[in-house]
């Protein structure tokens, strides 16, 4: 006679750390999100395998431009002060702001959310802030996905990273290659150190102790280092409605030092003036908490600049007399000039 086991509890999906209906749960709610950010040429709707998108009409022998990037340590802050609702556009920012400069328009966005255990309140506030940013883009957040994976992050930690497309006329492609002696440069301001540098602010916050309730004038330190980052396109798509834009150089990792040297053709150097906008308060107390050198500075953060644009100099009023309409604060920076064959492709003096 056979004995009867004892039965076991079933080893499932959910108890081994991935709540599907949580997942569920989170795409009906953000699906009025990505909805609002719907261009007229995305086909079908949230939730396919794959998400289909139309060439817009008005541009002539399109080139897809594609970008890619995350948010970097800047999460981590997000995590401290449980601040959820701006990273979002910090990784809609960070991709659409490199593929405008080479004069592409924003089409669809789509990010990659992954956490070890689904927060669904979390999440929600991310992905809001993503369609936020999207809005000021004028593209469309057609799909993502969010991957809960038990035993890689910590609980109510994630990670983000974003993917966009957009697309440029063939004969409207800015690549520097018309960049040229005596042309201008224009710099657009930055909000903050936007999302990069970060891993050095937060070595600096944890060695010296410092509380991120800091008072930094009107506001907290903690406020300051989460402004998002600003985002470009539209302001510059208005620019090119009238004028040539030579190349443009966004400023990201790498600071104005290394980011501008990479539209500038060879025999051609930048020379910027740092005294031709103000050092915002935020990087002089970095450069004086971390001890570091100008060159270091200028090399690691945009220090006020968020954008450069190098155009004729026969265009520059009108040029920045659009970027100001568009609420921008614009700076001339500096100008081209021969390159000495020993010489760096960047001077800042």
């Amino acid at each position: 006679m056979s004995q009867n086991k004892p039965k076991k509890n079933p080893i499932t999906y959910k108890n081994s750390g991935v709540d599907i209906e949580a997942g569920n749960n989170l795409i009906d709610k953000i699906k009025p999100y990505a909805k609002s950010t719907f261009r007229k040429e995305v086909l079908g709707s949230l939730g396919g395998f794959g998400s289909m998108f139309e060439m817009p009409e008005h541009i002539n022998n399109p080139v897809l431009v594609s970008g890619t990037d995350g948010v970097g340590t800047k999460l981590k802050l997000a995590f401290e002060l449980n601040k959820h609702d701006t990273i979002g556009q910090d990784l809609v920012a960070m991709c659409v702001n490199d593929i405008i400069v080479q004069g592409a328009e924003p089409l669809f966005f789509l990010d990659y959310y992954a956490c070890g255990k689904l927060n669904t309140k979390i999440a929600e506030k991310v992905i809001k802030g993503i369609s936020d940013g999207c809005k000021l883009a004028k593209c469309s957040l057609v799909g993502g996905e969010t991957a809960e994976m038990p035993g890689m992050y910590l609980d109510d930690e994630y990670d983000l990273a974003g993917f966009c497309v957009g697309a440029v006329d063939k004969k409207k492609i800015i690549d520097g290659s018309d960049v040229d002696e005596g042309d201008v440069l224009l710099g657009i301001s930055s909000s903050g150190a936007h999302s990069n540098g970060y891993s050095l602010i937060r070595k600096i916050i944890s060695e010296k102790k410092i509380n991120l309730n800091l008072n930094f004038g009107n506001e907290s330190l903690g406020e300051v280092l989460m402004k998002p980052t600003k985002i470009y396109t539209q302001s510059i798509l208005e620019v090119l409605k009238t004028e040539n834009i030579n190349a443009m150089a966004h400023i990201t990792g790498g600071g104005l030092t290394e980011n501008i040297p990479r539209v500038i053709p060879e025999g051609l150097k930048a020379i910027i003036s740092k005294d031709s906008w103000g050092m915002p308060k935020l990087f002089k107390w970095i450069k004086s908490e971390a001890n570091l050198s100008e060159d270091e500075l200028f090399k690691t953060f945009n220090c006020g600049i968020g954008m450069v644009l190098i155009i004729k100099k026969e265009s520059k009023d009108r040029v920045i007399e659009s970027l100001r309409s568009s609420n921008e604060i614009v700076f001339e920076i500096g100008k081209i000039i021969k390159k000495n064959q020993n010489d760096k492709q960047i001077q800042i003096i």
